[in-house]
């Protein structure tokens, strides 16, 4: 507030500026100001009156602009508050999909905390709290979907997966990766995955380890059906089960590294013999300790543990070579060819540390895939020798390496040739019939591979959680399932898309917004138009 009037300002600018010699001081006595004040006031008085002269807007407009600003500002901030907080859907939403993705709560709370202000940053168990709620509704969104599967999928690979020494078993259609089982069980045994595999009665293929709770419960299954069928006097769905090739190999490779292992230590035992007795030849002690019949049964023991080793590794490789698809001489691979070729490897695949691996060698279910390969090559084309000719197209054109430049331009320049010999031979309608044989090489399936995909999945995110439960695991299946490829064969497309499901929307977090009884009203409908 003033300490003086306006009037008093003004009176002293008059005295300072028009008064004559004595006018100041007999003004600041009046006023009751030092004579310094009534310069001060003069100064300001001149410059207000010079500053109402200037062109523009007069005082009271722009004060009414400034508060209009104001305001304006005050509602942008409100405004950018908003945006950045989010409203509490999408910070749900957050919070979701990074646990689907694989993230802790505590990591999810440390991305939230660069985003959301303080005060409303949620806490760790609303964080934990809107985490099982979706958990919770994708298990009954899912029960809805693996039932609008369960037409829809033929083929399964099977395995299992231990949460803090509790099972979880898994399955995967291994052609769109669709994850259609993974339920927390209270052991792995027989019963317990008869019971799982009760759920899908379409399955007539099966990819699996030879577990001993697995294979039992995939007798029990196969049990359970053929009875059912006598009891509605039809036809049972077959149950065909292939035996993983990759743990085979695995197995395989693990043994052979312990040959080489073994065969590498006794070398370098011999060797450091030989070191040995050099430093006491050269010393010129006592050297009846190291004989040369001493360092010579070093060597023939290394000697002969290498040349084991080398026996056993050629052996693995004509077994490995056995379980393809196409024989090293470029034609099909057959049962009969295959079993010779396995039975010789075996045979020479000797010692404790070969036995797992011969047992499987043996076993009839490590070449069901070559049974079931005939059979749908001899559905897509009848004639033995067209088939075997189109069988050689197919492995030519998957084998052929890109090139560039001349080698390039030979090379396609041979495979037009080579295509032209084909189309002469075979006669017309040859493209069609290599599409029906190509699409059933590409859906071989020998191990259980698409299984152990979804499990390192499953492994990475076990790895930040300290507790994988349950609805968690739904809600993981339920976001894999509905999020599009990147990369790869598959891409642009989730695996429901592959799998042939239709979904009004493939979004996982869409999907959660969806009431699971209108979601299978609309499923039951559209099957019925289909």
């Amino acid at each position: 507030m003033l300490k003086l009037p306006l009037l008093t300002w003004i009176g002293n600018a008059a005295a300072v500026l028009c008064g004559a010699w004595g006018a100041v001081t007999r003004q600041a006595r009046r006023a009751g100001c030092s004579r310094q004040a009534a310069y001060d006031h003069a100064a300001k008085v001149h410059q207000a009156v010079a500053d109402a002269q200037l062109p523009g807007p007069p005082r009271d407009q722009l004060l009414r602009e400034v508060e209009a600003l104001r305001q304006e500002n005050r509602a942008l901030w409100r405004w950018l508050g908003e945006v950045i907080d989010g409203p509490q859907a999408k910070r749900r939403q957050f919070a979701v999909t990074a646990a689907a993705l694989g993230l802790s709560l505590r990591q999810t709370l440390a991305l939230l905390a660069i985003l959301l202000p303080a005060p409303l940053l949620p806490g760790r168990a609303t964080l934990g709290r809107w985490v099982q709620q979706a958990g919770r509704r994708a298990g009954r969104l899912l029960a809805v979907l693996d039932a609008a599967c369960r037409h829809l999928v033929v083929c399964l690979c099977l395995d299992e997966i231990f949460l803090r020494r509790k099972p979880v078993l898994m399955a995967v259609e291994p052609f769109s990766l669709a994850w259609v089982v993974g339920a927390r069980a209270a052991d792995r045994s027989g019963p317990t995955w008869a019971k799982v595999l009760a759920a899908w009665p379409e399955v007539s293929d099966i990819a699996a380890d030879g577990g001993s709770g697995l294979e039992l419960g995939l007798e029990l299954a196969a049990a359970r059906r053929h009875e059912q069928a006598a009891k509605a006097k039809a036809r049972p769905t077959p149950l065909r089960v292939r035996l993983d090739v990759f743990h085979l190999r695995r197995d395989g490779e693990r043994a052979l590294r312990r040959e080489w292992a073994q065969a590498q230590g006794l070398w370098e035992e011999a060797e450091k013999g030989d070191r040995a007795k050099a430093r006491f030849d050269r010393g010129g002690r006592d050297g009846r300790r190291f004989s040369k019949a001493v360092t010579g049964q070093a060597w023939a023991a290394a000697i002969q543990a290498f040349q084991a080793a080398e026996a056993k590794e050629q052996a693995w490789r004509r077994a490995v070579a056995a379980l393809g698809v196409f024989r090293p001489d470029g034609r099909l691979n057959d049962r009969p060819g295959a079993e010779a070729e396995l039975r010789a490897a075996a045979a020479a695949l000797s010692g404790p540390r070969w036995a797992k691996v011969r047992r499987m060698l043996a076993d009839p279910r490590a070449l069901t895939f070559l049974d079931r390969l005939h059979e749908e090559l001899a559905a897509a084309e009848p004639d033995p020798q067209r088939r075997a000719a189109l069988a050689a197209v197919w492995r030519w054109r998957r084998e052929r390496r890109p090139e560039r430049g001349e080698a390039a331009a030979a090379r396609a320049a041979i495979g037009g040739l080579l295509e032209g010999v084909v189309a002469r031979g075979l006669g017309p309608g040859w493209e069609e019939a290599y599409r029906r044989v190509s699409r059933v090489l590409r859906r071989v399936v020998r191990a259980s591979s698409a299984v152990e995909c979804v499990n390192s999945v499953v492994r990475m995110h076990q790895g930040r959680h300290r507790k994988l439960t349950q609805e968690l695991l739904d809600l993981k299946r339920l976001y894999w399932n509905g999020r599009p490829f990147g990369a790869g064969k598959r891409r642009g497309r989730c695996p429901y898309q592959h799998l042939g499901l239709k979904l009004p929307t493939y979004a996982p977090w869409d999907l959660l917004q969806a009431d699971p009884e209108e979601l299978q009203q609309q499923l039951s409908t559209s099957r019925v138009a289909a």
